[in-house]
């Protein structure tokens, strides 16, 4: 695809992305987003667009998904924060360990193009039929940046650039179509931590065949029993509090991939979210998705 085919398709679904989160208001995105309304001006000007943009559909054991890879981090916290804008306001601050959403999305040029089928005294009723169907309007995006995973480097990975890139879009990759798979299959059933440790644990086999309890340390920002700072502290006010519980869970992670060595990533998934559990309480965790 060209340099910004990519951001230009997406923006023709989500016209969200043709405000621009450092200059316009909170309003203007729920103009956009709540009501349907087209944004007075269609530019792309505050993105740059990368020869690494992709769109797909990637299959998984809970159906299909589609996955918009951004090449350019600036790109990427600019298109997070426009679709995230009307409910968080668009000068929320995208942490550095965060490369990837799962995102649910309104389609209202859908809904428009519907609408158009029919006559203008027929809309009213036809809009309210439709849209009593969330399938027909609401989405599931997958947004993903590339760098880093965890803002972790290459040389504290032990890797060239190069080598740690590919298995960073790996390790990325896997663990937001888990994220995907575990909102299908068990939709009442969120412990953001838990369901972090099972989407990284399911991204480091996919890309090393493995499961390495100090790398996915490295991701949390836990050193020598203590927390030093990273992500653990995005799903929680607690990170110190919790380390403990943290890494025992990455121990039975580690034996139960072990036991399970060869098996395809996305099947460990049920016995995981069973390792993976340290009784987290609402108290003591928060949703922030990477």
């Amino acid at each position: 695809m060209s340099k910004t085919s990519v951001l230009a398709h997406l923006a023709s679904e989500y016209p969200q992305l043709y405000l621009n989160p450092d200059t316009d208001t909170q309003e203007a995105y729920r103009r956009v987003v709540l009501r349907g309304e087209t944004p007075q001006t269609k530019s792309l000007a505050h993105y740059r667009g990368d020869r690494a943009d992709r769109d797909e559909i990637a299959d998984t054991p809970a159906g299909c998904v589609r996955v918009v890879t951004l090449g350019n981090r600036q790109d990427f916290e600019l298109a997070l924060r426009s679709l995230m804008a009307a409910k968080d306001g668009p000068l929320t601050p995208i942490p550095a360990s965060q490369g990837a959403a799962m995102l649910t999305l309104f389609n209202w040029p859908r809904i428009h193009a519907h609408l158009a089928r029919f006559p203008e005294e027929e809309r009213a009723a036809e809009f309210k039929r439709f849209t009593a169907v969330r399938e027909n309007y609401v989405d599931m995006l997958v947004l993903l940046s590339r760098g880093p995973y965890s803002h972790v480097d290459a040389a504290t990975m032990g890797e060239t650039e190069e080598e740690w890139l590919g298995h960073s879009d790996a390790i990325r990759r896997f663990h937001e179509l888990t994220h995907v798979i575990c909102r299908r299959q068990y939709p009442g059933d969120v412990a953001p931590i838990r369901d972090e440790l099972v989407a990284d644990a399911v991204g480091l086999v996919a890309a090393y065949g493995r499961f390495d309890p100090e790398t996915e340390k490295r991701f949390l920002g836990i050193r020598d029993g203590r927390y030093t700072g990273g992500r653990l502290g995005n799903y929680t006010d607690i990170p110190e509090a919790l380390v403990g519980a943290v890494c025992a869970a990455l121990e039975r992670i580690r034996a139960t991939t072990e036991k399970q060595e060869g098996t395809e990533p996305f099947s460990l998934i049920p016995a995981l979210m069973k390792e993976a559990d340290i009784g987290e309480t609402k108290t003591q965790t928060r949703r922030n998705t990477p």
